[in-house]
């Protein structure tokens, strides 16, 4: 398939989920982008040129550093590094998707092939003329997008978890880990190079009843967290092993799943991020939970005693 707005190849549209080949591909991607993106911005800080917030790295056009890169084996990778970054996140246009040129407000001058259906601090979503979901997420002046965690330590928790800005960086691991959970396939179109709009694609569910209680709904991979080890003022804070880190995940409310077509209840949407190990290591009770929970998912917080040493 192509995608209508792009012409690029394409697994999502309307309701349909990807064949398990299709979704494997796809998650693939999401990997590749994120790796390419470590290897872009490892090689920006090698030649002196900051990454955070990282817009100027993700709206980079990859040619303005082509005659640089004979000069010096730094640019010389910062290029190379530049241009698998972009094969991985194109650029785009919003035109490209029926809005007019400079276009102020996505809701107001709506292109006439989307329909408006949600809008929220971090994106706007419309739904295609195939029933498509695109999803467009406007960045902040100060170049920061989207949201992630940011954690401190009290005298009565470990880890206090607190909603910051984010960055393109932790949108593109919050896809990647939808994914991984199981949710609602999600395609990277790309970004705008004018406004740095994230453009991304996914796959249409049915909602849920406003304010439906997800405790109990939460993806099976989810592991709760002990309040002594940490609060956070989100819903349902869980516990997820990205390979070998642990991640804080939360905000699966009823706005942020929907029912697939397969019957099967799948984030759309989530907040996330990695937890500081720094912060993880001063705290030992905490330390000694992660390892083991990571190999055994329904294991207590307190570690099981030898007799001997009662």
């Amino acid at each position: 398939m192509q995608d209508p707005f792009t012409g690029k190849p394409t697994c999502l549209q309307g309701s349909r989920l990807p064949r398990p080949e299709e979704w494997s591909a796809l998650q693939h991607d999401h990997g590749r982008r994120l790796e390419a993106l470590a290897r872009f911005s490892t090689a920006a800080a090698q030649v002196g040129i900051g990454t955070y917030p990282d817009d100027d790295l993700v709206l980079w056009d990859a040619d303005e550093i082509g005659l640089l890169a004979a000069a010096d084996p730094l640019w010389e990778e910062l290029d190379t590094a530049a241009r698998e970054f972009r094969a991985t996140f194109p650029l785009v246009d919003l035109e490209d998707f029926g809005f007019p040129a400079d276009v102020e407000d996505l809701l107001s001058e709506c292109s006439p092939r989307l329909r408006a259906v949600s809008s929220g601090v971090e994106a706007t979503a419309f739904e295609a003329e195939d029933h498509s979901i695109y999803k467009f997420f406007m960045p902040r002046e100060d170049g920061h997008i989207g949201g992630t965690f940011s954690f401190g330590r009290t005298e009565d928790v470990a880890l206090l978890a607190e909603a910051a800005d984010g960055t393109y960086q932790a949108m593109l691991e919050k896809f990647d880990l939808i994914m991984r959970l199981g949710g609602m396939p999600i395609e990277v179109i790309g970004v705008t190079k004018r406004e740095g709009v994230l453009v991304t694609k996914q796959t249409l569910g049915e909602r849920l009843e406003e304010g439906a209680d997800t405790s109990r709904m939460q993806p099976k991979p989810l592991i709760p967290l002990a309040s002594r080890f940490l609060r956070a003022h989100r819903d349902h804070p869980r516990l997820y092993f990205v390979d070998e880190t642990p991640w804080l995940v939360a905000d699966l409310h009823a706005k942020n799943l929907v029912r697939a077509e397969d019957g099967e209840l799948r984030p759309i949407d989530l907040l996330a991020a990695p937890l500081p190990a720094e912060l993880v290591g001063k705290e030992p009770m905490l330390a000694d939970w992660l390892q083991r929970v990571r190999l055994d998912p329904a294991a207590s917080v307190l570690g099981e005693v030898d007799d001997d040493e009662l």
